[in-house]
């Protein structure tokens, strides 16, 4: 199922993508794609819906993040060998974690706003992972018993703040929008295996990244059951699982964003995104 959430900023209702491409309104379901309807047995439920006997969104609405109530952006660092290599880095003996604010997070298409005093806003094409039910202490082997869905993430970096200033990657990476998220919660039953995805980001229409989860270091599960151990993950939580090689900052010369440039990314089944970047106000 590809659930979703339309509307305005901050107004989004609950949605589902029908069989034609068609948004469903599900706000007589649940209240938002958000919390208890993340459980298994909820999305089970959902599962069971004729979609077609619920009424179609007209026009082109604005898509929202496609998950609300997320309480924290947890974010998996040097998560592909290459990339790592491309970064200058080495690859970690354990996953590198930071969190990303969940002020960042925006809507699939919503632009990505450059920061005042930014020199180098990169993008990072990712597989979001979304937590269904509390999670602490879990096995690698139970692990993907509590995950919801995946989605797609690009997880916006501003290279000279994360890397050139004193403090922890986070700096570098929670500027408003650069967090987009969706277009849809793809559940699991629907998305395959989270570790055999394509995935592609292209700026101005020339392909920048296209690569595969096949080829992380620490896959999904393991990403799930080592966070943890440190924090308990709760339903809404978003886990953004690392890049592959083709960031700006790994290209010689090295190439960052800029007013006017157009972004377009995806993960196979999971939608695309599209992204203008504007200068912040």
């Amino acid at each position: 199922m590809k659930l979703l959430r339309y509307g305005p900023e901050g107004q989004e209702k609950p949605g589902a993508l029908d069989g034609d491409g068609n948004i469903r309104d599900l706000s007589s379901v649940i209240d938002d794609v958000a919390g208890a309807a993340l459980d298994p047995a909820s999305l089970a439920d959902l599962g069971k819906l004729d979609l077609t006997t619920l009424p179609v969104v007209d026009g082109d609405p604005r898509l929202g993040p496609c998950v609300a109530g997320t309480g924290k952006f947890m974010c998996i660092g040097l998560n592909y060998s290459d990339h790592a290599a491309e970064s200058g880095m080495e690859v970690p003996p354990e996953p590198v974690l930071f969190m990303k604010a969940t002020s960042a997070i925006c809507g699939p298409n919503d632009p990505v706003i450059i920061p005042r005093g930014s020199t180098k806003t990169d993008w990072e094409v990712e597989l979001g992972v979304v937590i269904g039910k509390r999670a602490q202490y879990v096995s690698e082997a139970d692990a993907l018993d509590y995950v919801a869905g995946y989605c797609v993430i690009n997880d916006v970096s501003e290279r000279a703040f994360q890397l050139e200033r004193a403090g922890q990657w986070s700096k570098g990476k929670s500027a408003d929008h650069f967090g987009p998220i969706g277009p849809w919660l793809v559940t699991k039953d629907e998305a395959g295996d989270p570790q055999n995805l394509g995935m592609w980001l292209k700026v101005n229409g020339v392909m920048r990244q296209n690569g595969s989860t096949k080829t992380m270091v620490y896959g999904v599960a393991h990403c799930l059951s080592h966070l943890s151990q440190f924090m308990t993950l709760h339903p809404g939580d978003i886990i953004s699982t690392g890049t592959p090689p083709g960031v700006g900052m790994g290209l010689k010369p090295q190439v960052y964003l800029k007013h006017g440039d157009k972004i377009e990314l995806g993960v196979e089944g999971l939608g695309i995104q599209q992204q203008d970047v504007v200068d912040s106000d």
